[in-house]
């Protein structure tokens, strides 16, 4: 069709985290009438076999991630932005999106091709240096979370706030609902259908609290000892204090005489809505959560919560309405509230619907790629 806009989506990772999932989502979504997707990464990877997997187009183009302190006036010289303008030309892309760890050589790019970009912002810590702060000014960008965004920005902000709309990371609701079986995962990790489980879903990395999750499993057994705990996730990203971090973890559940029966670590799952399916109640310790997906796919099955409120969660998580909120690395908290929904069929359920409809009305997958439709389209000024 003539009016079909040609999108180009860029990650520097190649692994499957918040915010590649995320791009899968829009692919899957977008007005296939009215968008064309395709995918920029540096190599090959579980994100361009999914994208692939689902009709889009991806181009592998090798560099090197942009760190915190890049400066864009010498990064803009790099090689590697001519490259980036001549597939953009040959492509005929009309709008170009991009990571943090791709934008200083894609917006380069997208200046020498002469199409418009903008960004979506992730991380918190991706607070731009003084000698950056112009260059992101002239940027369009989308902040994922509140916390992202203000994290960002920094205090006092170095641009409006109200000029970085947040656009929620969106939970397909069709995907992760109430009334899975709740059976199928349990059954091939040898639990009953009598056993009260906690689950953790997040990859292997120190933010993430596997330690503090390990500390709450203890308390919790030492009241409960029938308990069971399943943790699923991998290091997502291959990095090497990931790597450690997931040896260190490992190695102590496999030593413990309170764990090694109770804990069960079971990886990275593409079938991630039958992990909370199994699950009674799901538990997020991270000391620090920029948004804090998996407590949202929680609640879209109808599961309450007990999340650390630093960061997203205090957003997303309606305290005493859709599970808990616990000072962020307090162990001992996250166990006496878990034991309390544990304790309680009644209140799981009440909380479990509540978290489906708060979900429903303000965290759903429509949602999110209705907001980015018309940031695209005002950027592309379409009607």
């Amino acid at each position: 069709m003539s009016d079909m806009k040609r999108l180009l989506f860029a990650s520097w990772y190649t692994g499957l985290g918040g915010g590649e999932t995320d791009l899968l989502s829009l692919l899957e979504t977008l007005d296939a009438s009215k968008y064309e997707c395709h995918l920029l990464l540096p190599g090959e990877g579980r994100l361009s076999e999914r994208w692939r997997g689902l009709g889009g187009q991806t181009h592998i183009l090798p560099y090197r991630g942009a760190s915190t302190f890049f400066v864009p006036g010498i990064w803009a010289r790099f090689p590697i932005v001519g490259r980036l303008a001549d597939l953009l030309k040959r492509e005929r892309i009309d709008l170009a999106h991009s990571d943090y760890h791709t934008l200083p050589f894609l917006a380069p790019a997208a200046r020498r091709a002469g199409i418009p970009l903008m960004w979506t912002v992730h991380g918190w810590w991706f607070r731009p240096k003084p000698w950056q702060r112009a260059f992101f000014r002239e940027l369009r960008t989308v902040a994922r979370s509140k916390a992202i965004r203000d994290g960002f920005l920094g205090r006092p902000p170095f641009m409006p706030a109200d000029t970085v709309p947040v656009v929620y990371s969106g939970v397909d609701t069709a995907r992760f609902h109430p009334g899975l079986d709740a059976m199928r995962l349990r059954r091939e990790l040898g639990l009953s259908e009598e056993a009260k489980v906690v689950a953790m879903v997040g990859r292997f990395q120190r933010v993430k609290g596997h330690h503090i999750f390990q500390a709450m499993a203890e308390r919790l057994l030492a009241e409960m000892p029938a308990t069971q705990f399943i943790v699923a996730g991998d290091d997502t990203f291959g990095a090497a204090a990931d790597q450690r971090y997931r040896d260190v973890i490992l190695a102590r559940a496999k030593s413990s005489a309170v764990l090694r029966d109770k804990l069960r670590y079971i990886g990275f799952r593409e079938d991630i809505e039958m992990v909370y399916a199994a699950a009674d109640v799901v538990v997020c310790p991270s000391e620090f959560e920029s948004y804090g997906k998996a407590n949202l796919e929680a609640m879209a099955c109808g599961l309450p919560v007990v999340s650390g409120r630093r960061g997203g969660p205090a957003e997303t998580v309606a305290d005493g309405v859709t599970g808990y909120l616990v000072e962020s690395g307090d162990a001992g908290a996250l166990a006496a509230r878990a034991r309390r929904l544990l304790d309680d069929v009644e209140l799981r359920e009440m909380m479990g619907k509540a978290g489906r409809q708060h979900v429903e009305t303000g965290f759903s997958l429509a949602a999110a790629t209705a907001a980015y439709q018309r940031i695209f389209d005002d950027i592309l000024q379409l009607s």
